[in-house]
């Protein structure tokens, strides 16, 4: 036998060996004997058998499911499965310290439990994608209280390659394409912008958690850490909670904040640029040239549009060629405008405060526009600012006071990031 193929076969025969070991051992550490039955009690002489009657299974409840439609109301679902005026009053009234079933939400899950001659023993309501509010009734009255799910959560590591946008390189990896939305959102938006900067051959490594419910995936906690290489820049974001606030953020290895003042899109998904800041451009309904002072993208009718920074609503309504517009004041003098709108955002109203990442409206094409897109722009003190080449400040770094426990923290989660690079090269044969 040649001396390499001796050696794998000493080295095969040396990991069964140990793993046989370890299984032995597993097997005396883990597996008891049980205890040995106790002793029959000995029967009295002369006692008489009794026989019990052992009480019957109670039937199964029945559950009706039912999937909230738009433009209704908790009373006209009820009284659709036979509630009277009375019982949805007490049911309300009963729960309201609780939550306030005047809020019921369309495409969120309501299930009904009744006995099978009729009579309602329970309801559940999905609140959110982690908590449900659950109300039973009894011989007490009726009682509510808002559960969390029981969640599961699996640390995993996801790698990709970029070969023509983000979404599809996720779902290619094994993986849902909200978790590439995730990834630009949480960690990487302010740096690359996801519809204009990426190019194939782009990588990103991802160490992010996975939520299961009874056995079944459920979809994505926390990113605990993420890698992104474009161009050959190599991006990193690792997740930090203050222990004495709880407060979470994504920060670079040296501690800066991955948030900027602004986000580089103001689209999570959809959109491409059809026009740049320019001073001269061709307008397309006009046929003659004039600066265009702003961004466009366009993007399918309805595509939600994003606030790129926290800001005031400003104004909120029909601005002439601008057609339906939004714009926000946001601090240290900036101001953005989104333009051509078929409709605004929940609550978006002069006036109203928004976040970054809220949805101050949906793509459109009114006033004077060719097609649906939108018209984004920058001003600064009143200045037009190009969005594409303009550089933010970051926001507040890692404090002080804590930068030796975040730097502990990245040198864990590096390590985890790096796993299957390190293994790769000790073993080129394995693949991840």
């Amino acid at each position: 036998m040649p001396l390499g193929r001796a050696k794998r076969a000493l080295f095969a025969a040396s990991v069964v060996c140990a793993g046989l070991a370890l299984l032995v051992l597993a097997a005396r550490h883990f597996i008891v004997s049980p205890p040995p039955a106790p002793p029959a009690p000995a029967k009295a002489a002369g006692s008489a058998v009794t026989a019990i009657a052992v009480p019957s299974e109670p039937p199964p409840l029945l559950v009706d499911k039912i999937l909230i439609p738009r433009g209704t109301s908790l009373a006209a679902l009820l009284k659709r499965q036979n509630f009277t005026d009375k019982e949805i009053h007490r049911l309300k009234e009963s729960v309201k310290p609780v939550y306030d079933l005047a809020r019921i939400a369309a495409g969120h899950e309501m299930r009904l439990f009744r006995k099978p001659e009729g009579v309602w023993t329970g309801l559940e309501y999905d609140l959110d994608g982690a908590r449900y509010l659950v109300v039973r009734n009894g011989a007490g009255g009726i009682e509510a209280e808002v559960r969390d799910y029981p969640f599961e959560f699996k640390p995993v590591l996801v790698r990709g390659v970029i070969e023509t946008n983000a979404a599809a390189a996720m779902v290619k990896a094994g993986e849902e394409e909200t978790l590439a939305y995730d990834l630009a959102e949480r960690c990487f938006g302010w740096d690359i912008d996801f519809y204009t900067d990426l190019r194939r051959g782009d990588t990103f490594t991802v160490l992010v958690e996975k939520k299961f419910l009874d056995g079944k995936f459920a979809g994505y906690g926390s990113i605990l850490a993420a890698e992104f290489v474009n161009e050959g820049q190599t991006f990193e974001a690792y997740r930090f909670v203050y222990a004495d606030s709880g407060v979470t953020d994504y920060f670079d290895a040296d501690g800066q904040s991955k948030r900027k003042e602004f986000l580089k899109s103001p689209f999570r998904y959809g959109a491409h640029i059809t026009s740049r800041f320019t001073n001269s451009r061709l307008h397309p309904i006009f046929k003659v040239y004039r600066p265009h002072l702003g961004v466009d993208y366009g993007a399918p009718e309805g595509t939600p549009v994003q606030a790129t920074a926290d800001g005031k609503v400003t104004f909120a309504g029909w601005n002439d060629g601008s057609g339906r517009m939004v714009r926000l004041q946001h601090k240290n003098g900036y101001e953005t405008y989104y333009s051509h709108l078929s409709g605004f955002g929940p609550g978006v109203r002069p006036g109203a405060q928004v976040k970054s990442g809220d949805v101050v409206g949906y793509v459109g094409m009114t006033g004077d526009a060719t097609g649906p897109h939108l018209d984004y722009r920058v001003h600064y003190h009143g200045t037009p600012l190009n969005p594409l080449g303009q550089k933010f400040k970051p926001a507040e770094p890692v404090r002080k006071d804590m930068l030796d426990a975040y730097g502990k923290e990245v040198r864990r989660l590096r390590q985890a990031l790096d796993a299957p690079r390190i293994l790769e090269a000790a073993w080129p044969c394995l693949s991840f």
